[in-house]
């Protein structure tokens, strides 16, 4: 009888222990994640462009139009190109933009098109659709802004940069988007 007692104290341990060692390996094994994943350029982001940063929003740039009236975002997105000298880069970045609010299809009516030329010497004029806007309170970056329906810039792109990169970032955008 003692026999059968000790087998079971002894399989009684065997279990505590491998539910120890279970629980061990799975709170080290998230831990050892947890920080792999922090110090990995490669994991933790999906987006293309950078994250604007502080935050900013067109009220406090104080959003104008050229007449001096505040411009709103009416609940729309924006895409803002923003240029103190507007030169072969900024007019060509313009046209890939006006392309890339045609491939939205049928989420580009949710999307609007605004421009900032510091120096006033460039006015796109084959672009009917484009809002000219200036900001009062505060200078920006040059570059190219998506600004969600709530008047906050989401994300900074260079003016160079590849227009397919800001299409996929605002789809998910407008994808994931409960405003707007």
């Amino acid at each position: 009888m003692q026999d059968g007692a000790s087998e079971t104290r002894s399989s009684g341990r065997r279990q505590l222990t491998l539910i120890i060692i279970t629980a061990v390996l799975s709170l080290g094994g998230s831990y050892l994640l947890f920080f792999a994943a922090q110090n990995s350029s490669g994991w933790g982001t999906t987006n293309n462009g950078a994250f604007v940063n502080p935050p900013l929003n067109i009220v406090d740039l104080g959003w104008q139009d050229e007449k001096g009236i505040k411009v709103t975002t009416s609940g729309d997105w924006w895409l803002w190109t923003v240029t103190k000298d507007c030169a072969e880069d900024c007019a060509k970045a313009l046209k890939n933009l006006q392309a890339t609010h045609i491939l939205l299809n049928r989420e580009a009516k949710r999307v609007r098109r605004a421009f900032s030329n510091n120096s006033g010497n460039y006015l796109p004029e084959d672009q009917p659709d484009l809002k000219i806007v200036n900001t009062v309170n505060q200078p920006v970056p040059d570059g190219i802004y998506i600004i969600d329906p709530n008047g906050n810039l989401v994300f900074h792109y260079a003016i160079v940069t590849n227009p397919k990169d800001i299409l996929q970032d605002l789809k998910r955008l407008l994808k994931v988007s409960q405003i707007g």
